[in-house]
């Protein structure tokens, strides 16, 4: 199979300049970066791409047993890099790609420099001791919305995760990205995204890294940012201005401003 385009692959850039990737959070595929990659691409070689069932990808390379945890999604990552002969590079994930890194960060730590999580959570169910922002009643709600009306629970859902709503164009961009998404595929990886649970995975990662928390976020509250930065070895913590669980499209500069203080 051709990794490069199973995951639609994209490369901008010299080879010779270190190597940034990005990926993507769930409902999205890579165009979610531009704003980002316009900015990086004049000082890094950047590789974006869609996981399988986002965006332009080989939806016929969908499995639904390969997707049925996280591990499928980072054995992707892992794949996309042996495809291309990727080492030490810098890895900015979003929303669950943030724990799809973790988990291809600790089965090859050679491949990464530094892994910047941009609204990560390791769980997003309320435990004891641990506040994750949601009720397994209000997943269940969530899930069966899904199932009934999957279009319809995009359009309903997807600007309250944005969380601009002075900017409803940005609410529009994120609910036609998740109406672009297979509703069978969206499903399921939704399922494998809420209901996981990778809080014992965080001490295991050893490269360097950064979480950036918005300051409000329905995903991901702030406690999620300060349970990441205790839990982890090598991490720093920046509580961000930006709302939303999105920053890397309602404030491109806040982030992209948070992500080189970091790298430099």
């Amino acid at each position: 199979m051709d990794i490069l385009k199973r995951n639609n692959v994209t490369i901008l850039g010299e080879e010779n300049k270190p190597t940034m990737v990005f990926a993507h959070g769930y409902g999205c595929d890579q165009n979610v970066w531009q704003d980002m990659i316009n900015s990086f691409s004049k000082d890094y070689r950047v590789v974006s791409f869609d996981y399988v069932g986002a965006g332009m990808s080989d939806l016929s390379a969908y499995s639904k047993e390969r997707y049925s945890s996280l591990n499928g999604y980072a054995q992707d990552i892992l794949e996309i890099y042996e495809s291309l002969g990727l080492k030490d590079t810098i890895l900015i994930a979003h929303s669950v790609s943030s724990m799809i890194g973790l988990l291809a960060g600790i089965q090859k730590p050679e491949y990464f420099k530094s892994i910047i999580f941009l609204g990560p959570s390791p769980r997003y169910l309320n435990d004891v001791d641990y506040h994750g922002g949601f009720e397994q009643e209000d997943l269940e709600g969530l899930f069966e919305m899904m199932d009934n009306n999957y279009l319809g629970w995009a359009r309903a859902l997807a600007p309250s995760i944005m969380g601009n709503p002075e900017y409803p164009e940005l609410g529009e961009r994120l609910t036609n990205s998740f109406c672009a998404t297979d509703p069978e595929i969206a499903q399921q990886f939704a399922r494998v995204t809420f209901l996981s649970d990778n809080r014992a995975d965080l001490p295991k990662l050893t490269v360097p890294s950064l979480t950036l928390q918005c300051s409000n976020d329905i995903i991901a509250p702030i406690s999620v940012g300060n349970y990441m930065n205790e839990n982890m070895r090598n991490n720093t913590l920046v509580i961000m201005e930006a709302t939303g669980h999105c920053p890397h499209m309602s404030a491109p500069g806040e982030t992209i401003a948070a992500v080189r203080n970091y790298l430099n």
